[in-house]
């Protein structure tokens, strides 16, 4: 099932009421009730009957995290051709919530760096019920779903001061943590691909199953540092291909079985 968030007024989508629905095809099934609830509460989601096109909805994010963690060096591809060795554990860095942004949505030059900005096209994990010290076994018990993320970058702030790796900063500018459009909830990871395109050109194709941490070795391994929550999103990492944005840059993030997410990055302001 494709989850989703939206805002629609019946005019155009914009500025009105915020709603929950499963993605159908071009249509939006309508439903109550908290995407989070345990299955078969009365809080559990709902359907009205009612359904809309998509053409008539703003896009929202599909979930609204308590914490983004995002992993370094975990595929294979990438670590071969940069000359890293393989991680023993996840690692890994916490990224701004206030960096979120939907499908569809600009991603706005930051104000405050003046250098590069790159593209990463991930898939992410979102946290569907509390997990802390779980076996990977136990994971997929504790995963929602997946969807498609652009874990965007500050290039030069990474390392510009030699004492201390900047990772938070260079990856928490409003904007740069687009994710979306939905969160599928049947989804094989082993088989799947990642693709990103710039202004139409592909510039990222790469196999899931080459991650050297897989979404369930993943969850078990960072619960055990830290109490996972319900809508937390954990970006697996991304692999070769990733390269500065131009401005006006339109970025589409492609999982066949999730969906296409779409960003452009937005000149900075006159």
């Amino acid at each position: 099932m494709k989850w989703m968030q939206y805002r629609h007024d019946g005019h155009g989508g914009h500025g009105g009421a915020q709603g929950l629905g499963l993605l159908e095809a071009d249509a939006v099934v309508v439903h109550t009730g908290n995407l989070f609830a345990v299955p078969g509460s009365p809080e559990a989601p709902c359907a009205t009957g009612e359904r809309l096109g998509v053409a008539g909805i703003e896009w929202l994010a599909p979930c609204r995290p308590g914490k983004i963690i995002g992993l370094w060096n975990n595929f294979r591809a990438a670590a071969e051709r940069n000359g890293w060795a393989q991680p023993a554990e996840p690692l890994y860095f916490l990224k701004a919530t206030s960096s979120v942004i939907a499908h569809e949505a600009a991603i706005p030059a930051p104000t405050g760096h003046d250098g590069r900005v790159a593209y990463e096209g991930e898939l992410a994990i979102v946290i569907g019920r509390r997990a802390r010290a779980i076996a990977p076994a136990q994971a997929a018990a504790h995963i929602l779903g997946y969807t498609c993320a652009n874990d965007v970058t500050a290039l030069e702030l990474l390392h510009r001061d030699p004492s201390f790796p900047q990772w938070a900063r260079a990856k928490s500018f409003d904007g740069f943590g687009a994710f979306g459009p939905v969160i599928e909830t049947d989804f094989d990871v082993a088989n799947a691909t990642l693709r990103t395109l710039v202004n139409g050109r592909e510039r990222q194709s790469y196999a899931l199953s080459d991650m050297f941490f897989a979404p369930h070795e993943i969850v078990s391994r960072l619960s055990f540092d830290m109490t996972l929550e319900p809508g937390d999103l954990i970006l697996c990492g991304t692999s070769l291909g990733v390269l500065p944005m131009k401005p006006g840059s339109v970025v589409e993030v492609v999982v066949d079985g999730i969906g296409t997410l779409r960003n452009t990055f937005a000149p900075p302001a006159a």
